[in-house]
């Protein structure tokens, strides 16, 4: 066991063939991987990068809001990090009367920092190898048996680790669970909002420029942690101070050129670059159309709304965001997987794989199991995506669906009044949360396009029994899109959920016969009990089948290539990445550069434009040219943004981009569209990073914003 632990460790000192692909664990740091970086040009010693007793450049990296990254860029706790990741805060913190979203918002001094209800960021404590405790629990076991031990032995660990403490723990697995690693986290509660562009610089280009370069985005936002005054995480409170970091990061404004060395920290999370050619078809040929399809169809119809009425698009513009994110996305990686032909070059590494494991009974069926459990799953792929993102993806329909442990709860002998009770009162708070996000027009539209697409695109076999015969009973044919229109417009004006003196009178009074013939929550219910109770066991058995398929696949290859330098997929843990700043050239006859300026910026500018239009200071100041210190002297401008060709992922948004010297010149923000099949496979040509310039970041600040008190508050180095 110990010999196995020993060579996952080694093998992450063993040089790799692409030089900047990996998102490597910064405390296992291999020796080759520290050297190559030196190579490039690093100046910092490991100790400085990831040091266990001493201050280090880990300890100014946080998990910020459970899904982003974000960095501590001063002595008083101040965090930079991406515009799109403090979007939901800004939003929460905005009304039409004071909105920060459109008009940007800078305090000027620490009493107008606005706190956060439900922000918080955790900082990494600690890591230590936990995998031989954990293979000793699991020795032999394989399928459920093995997930619900693991689950058990993991929750040991955690429980004996943080006994006593106020720390967070959690055991990740690295290489589909051939090791795993114990991380303990501090979190600290309170969080306030200290700057933000308007959304027309922090999301300058929208949807059209999302994933794409070149680009002009001045993607961040700033907050600030406090503690109580010992110096401890608290709840908010008016008296807390300003954290006081173990480590800070320096600010360089003096630019980047094309080779100069890049390092990325921060919270990849998630890749997959293990995956069978089985799952890449499967993504490529039903998983991604469907979310992109079903995707565009709820976009298209909050858009029509959100341009209407600027309230609305407040209301909706949080949600609006991340689905429109991942919807260009997915539908950017389905094409590149198939440009490059991903699912072949698996094939051709498979194959060499089962001509290596003849012979060896622990792997030699490994495909063959794979292509029969891929066989089981794949007729019910698709139901699974458009109950997520189709029956699900109505808001009204999703807050319905998580009325279920209500009915539980009414319906379940001997459930005490108290437990009844409880239930009740946390879906009145849910109630009241959903109703301040909801568009009742645009979500009913959306509960019709949903509707009839489940109906047209899901075989028969898979409806719920009954339910579209009732729907065509009452409302007319199911080919008809009116009769859709009807049906959804009933549930709106017949269901309590949109309706305050009848769910009051529920909540006073609850019953489960009420709330199982509410329309709304019949509907949901319908469909979630229909995939529960026939289909969730089958993909079930799939995911564990391919859980185990996939660990013994990967213990197999990296026995077969003992010499090749491998890294974990992403998982939500702390990773670097390292490279350096280059252009690149995507197709024929066209040539990108590393940088973008505010040139670029006033070339894509159309006044009044949903995507593309700037506040009026913006354009007096580019007319004067007042750049200030932050001009760029090669370009005689300012850099807006830059590329690298660091290998990042979702979760690494807000991740400071460092210099040799480990000094702030950038926040990571996107990758490009030419590469957007990183998630399964890298492309060592054509990858690259979006980052926003830190001296644009610096400008919007001070020039544009009139906050000097914020960049006095940085060491910059100039």
């Amino acid at each position: 066991m110990k010999k196995n632990v020993l060579l996952l460790l080694l093998l992450l000192t063993v040089q790799f063939a692409k030089a900047d692909e990996g998102m490597w664990l910064p405390y296992l740091l291999g020796q080759q991987v520290y050297n190559d970086m030196v190579k490039k040009g690093l100046k910092l010693t490991k100790e400085q990068l990831y040091s266990i007793n001493n201050a280090s450049l880990k300890d100014a990296i946080i998990i910020f809001g459970g899904g982003c990254t974000g960095e501590i860029v001063s002595n008083q706790g101040l965090i930079f990090t991406n515009h799109h990741c403090g979007y939901d805060a800004i939003a929460t913190a905005s009304s039409v009367e004071h909105n920060y979203l459109k008009n940007g918002f800078y305090a000027l001094s620490k009493p107008q920092e606005i706190p956060s209800k439900s922000l918080s960021v955790q900082f990494l404590v600690r890591v230590e190898d936990v995998t031989t405790k954990v293979e000793e629990a699991l020795k032999g076991l394989t399928g459920q048996e093995r997930v619900q031990q693991q689950q058990k032995i993991t929750a040991d660990i955690i429980s004996q680790v943080i006994a006593g403490t106020n720390y967070e723990a959690k055991v990740l697995p690295m290489f589909k669970g051939n090791q795993f690693l114990l991380f303990v986290y501090e979190r600290y509660k309170d969080i306030r909002l200290v700057g933000a562009p308007p959304e027309s610089i922090g999301k300058f280009g929208g949807d059209t420029d999302n994933w794409e370069w070149p680009r002009h985005t001045g993607d961040f936002s700033i907050f600030r942690v406090y503690t109580g005054k010992d110096g401890k995480p608290a709840e908010y409170a008016a008296d807390n101070v300003p954290l006081k970091p173990k480590y800070f990061l320096p600010v360089s404004i003096k630019g980047v050129k094309e080779n100069d060395y890049a390092m990325i920290f921060g919270y990849p999370g998630g890749t997959n670059r293990y995956e069978s050619s089985e799952g890449v078809k499967l993504k490529i040929s039903v998983e991604n159309p469907s979310v992109v399809a079903l995707r565009a169809v709820r976009l298209k119809l909050m858009f029509e709304q959100m341009k209407k009425d600027p309230a609305i698009k407040l209301k909706l513009a949080s949600s609006y965001a991340g689905i429109a994110n991942y919807w260009k996305f997915f539908d950017g990686e389905t094409q590149q997987l198939l440009k490059y032909k991903v699912l072949e070059q698996k094939k051709e590494q498979e194959a060499a794989f089962v001509n290596w494991a003849q012979g060896k009974p622990e792997f030699e069926h490994i495909f063959t199991d794979y292509e029969k459990a891929y066989k089981e799953w794949a007729p019910y792929a698709k139901q699974r995506i458009y109950m997520n993102e189709g029956i699900l993806g109505s808001p009204i329909a999703a807050f319905a669906a998580s009325l279920q442990a209500v009915e539980k709860a009414l319906v379940t002998a001997g459930t005490t009044q108290d437990a009844i009770k409880q239930s009740i009162q946390a879906a009145d708070k849910a109630r009241t949360a959903f109703l301040a996000q909801e568009d009742k027009t645009s979500d009913q539209k959306i509960l019709a396009a949903t509707c009839r697409l489940f109906y047209t695109d899901i075989p028969t076999a898979q409806h719920p029994i009954g339910f579209y015969d009732a729907v065509k009973a009452k409302f007319g044919a199911l080919d008809d899109d009116n009769t859709y229109r009807l049906w959804s417009a009933a549930l709106m004006s017949g269901t309590m959920l949109m309706n305050d003196a009848r769910w009051k009178a529920f909540i006073a009074n609850p019953d489960a016969v009420t709330l199982q013939t509410d329309p709304a929550f019949a509907y949901s219910n319908a469909f979630i009990k229909n995939y529960v109770g026939k289909y969730l066991p089958v993909y079930n058995q799939f995911v564990t089948q391919n859980n185990d398929l996939g660990r013994i696949y990967l213990k197999g290859v990296l026995q077969m290539e003992p010499n090749k330098k491998w890294y974990p997929d992403a998982n939500f843990s702390m990773r670097l990445s390292y490279g350096q700043v280059k252009s690149y050239n995507p197709r024929d006859a066209v040539s990108y550069d590393y940088v973008c300026t505010m040139k670029g910026v006033m070339e894509k500018y159309k006044p009044g434009d949903y995507e593309f239009d700037l506040p009026d200071n913006y354009l007096e100041l580019y007319k004067k040219k007042d750049f200030g210190q932050y001009k760029d002297l090669r370009k005689n401008d300012i850099v807006t943004c830059f590329i690298t060709t660091n290998d990042i992922t979702g979760g690494n948004s807000g991740s400071p981009v460092l210099n040799a010297n480990g000094e702030l010149i950038g926040l990571a923000f996107d990758g490009n569209y030419e590469a957007l099949s990183h998630k399964i496979q890298f492309d060592p040509v054509y990858n690259r990073t979006i980052c926003v310039d830190v001296r644009y970041v610096l400008w919007c600040i001070d020039k544009l914003g009139g906050a000097p008190n914020i960049v006095n508050e940085l060491k910059l180095i100039k």
